[in-house]
């Protein structure tokens, strides 16, 4: 107890060791879908599942267990959601590459995430890009994730006619299982129920079991899969070329401003921003982010980031990093009980997916809708992102739209030198061809 009050600084944040605990088994319950949906994503891209999900924990764990102790604070990570599906589906059956130089992607990402938090252009990024378009970007994102969660659970299909088109029910008992499991989901959002999701998931296994859907696990607990098929599987190939670095700029560009406002977000909730609206220790917590990316690949699984899903735990009481380091304890736990976790069928996890996309989108809320200038650039990174089943696509439109608008307009001294920069990146790239 005593290295826990020196370690954390217990008493000072006005807190205790149950009252942590409870908080970080709280967090743990509202994110642990991710240790059923990052495998599930991932092996779409042709990765083992088994491996993955190992990957999922130790990465957690690890990048968790990072921020507990170099920034104390209650803000657990993982494999990021959109990022994963980025990877997956943009990057691996999108662009045509291998799993192993999508990881690649993510650990260079991962490498310049660690370098810019070690000087202070990172200030100069993040007031860069337009609030604006930041929630476009990141609604975008949310919205790319519900429809690949609806195409999961097969209520959205495909139809030549029109692209897309909605199954019928009559004949997909997965589709409308999924469907209520959504409900059961959101139900138990609204009455705040902690981990809402994971009951959702876990019940609509169990439920799929006798219809056919899953099958019984042969056992419970057992020891973990191996890691090796994924750990250390990075492939450098492609790193001379134009493609690789739009890649690794998308990782960074997503993982960067969504780790800033997970961070600033969870801290205000819990009151652990000081006088002046900052957030203390800022540095340390963006670097345990980008080391554990950086290890998260070197592992096997995509950008490991920030989740703010944490709140659900500052909420509880929970203020310092042990916080964090239960939720670490936790996702080690985890790996154990593998042969469970594997009979989740899609039509369990798709309506997790549903249901954060639109927690993603919600920051829609703020957008500012009384200017052309602003609105349609962030509505365009917003639409295209589903449409083009690409977050770069979306980020492309919207900065480069953006840009455009700016200067027609005569509003230029909205701009300033790296949005041009990267307007103009991304045009010549489309000329060239080098997408």
């Amino acid at each position: 107890m005593e290295w826990l009050e020196r370690q954390f600084h217990l008493k000072e944040a006005g807190t205790d060791v149950r009252t942590e605990v409870l908080a970080g088994m709280t967090t743990f319950m509202t994110m642990a879908y991710i240790i059923f949906v990052n495998p599930g994503i991932l092996s779409n891209a042709g990765m083992p599942f088994g491996p993955v999900l190992v990957a999922t924990c130790l990465a957690a764990a690890f990048a968790s267990a990072l921020m507990a102790f170099m920034a104390n604070y209650p803000i657990a990570l993982a494999s990021g959601m959109g990022l994963n599906a980025f990877f997956a589906f943009s990057v691996v059956l999108g662009m045509g590459v291998s799993w192993q130089v999508a990881l690649a992607a993510v650990f260079v990402e991962g490498i310049l995430f660690i370098l810019l938090t070690l000087t202070k252009l990172r200030e100069i990024i993040v007031n860069t890009i337009p609030k604006t378009l930041k929630l476009g970007i990141s609604a975008g994102i949310g919205l790319f994730i519900a429809f690949i969660g609806l195409q999961g659970a097969g209520i959205i299909v495909r139809n030549d006619a029109v692209l897309v088109g909605l199954t019928d029910f009559r004949a997909n008992l997965p589709a409308v299982l999924a469907l209520a499991g959504l409900v059961v989901m959101v139900t138990l959002e609204h009455f705040r129920v902690k981990g809402g999701i994971l009951i959702g998931i876990l019940a609509l296994t169990v439920v799929s079991i006798p219809l056919g859907i899953a099958e019984m696990p042969k056992g419970i607990v057992s020891m973990p899969p191996s890691i090796a098929p994924v750990l250390f599987q990075l492939d450098f190939s492609h790193i001379a070329t134009a493609g690789f670095w739009v890649v690794v700029f998308t990782f960074f560009f997503v993982d960067f401003f969504d780790t800033v406002g997970t961070l600033v977000g969870v801290a205000s909730r819990g009151g652990l921003l000081d006088g002046e609206g900052r957030l203390p220790r800022a540095r340390q917590a963006l670097m345990a982010d980008a080391i554990g990316t950086t290890a998260g690949a070197l592992l096997g699984t995509s950008t490991v980031t920030s989740y703010v899903e944490s709140a659900s735990g500052v909420e509880q009481g929970g203020r310092t990093g042990l916080t964090a380091l239960v939720v670490a304890a936790l996702f080690i736990l985890a790996m154990f009980f593998s042969p469970l976790v594997s009979v989740v069928p899609a039509c369990a996890t798709a309506p997790a997916l549903i249901l954060v996309g639109i927690y993603m989108m919600m920051g829609l809320r703020e957008m500012r809708m009384d200017d052309w200038t602003e609105m349609v650039p962030a509505m365009l990174a917003f639409f295209m992102m589903p449409f083009s089943y690409s977050i770069a696509v979306g980020i492309e439109a919207g900065i480069i739209s953006f840009v455009a608008l700016k200067l027609l307009t005569g509003r230029a001294k909205d701009l300033n030198a790296v949005m041009i920069g990267l307007a103009v990146l991304f045009v010549a790239a489309r000329a060239f061809g080098l997408h």
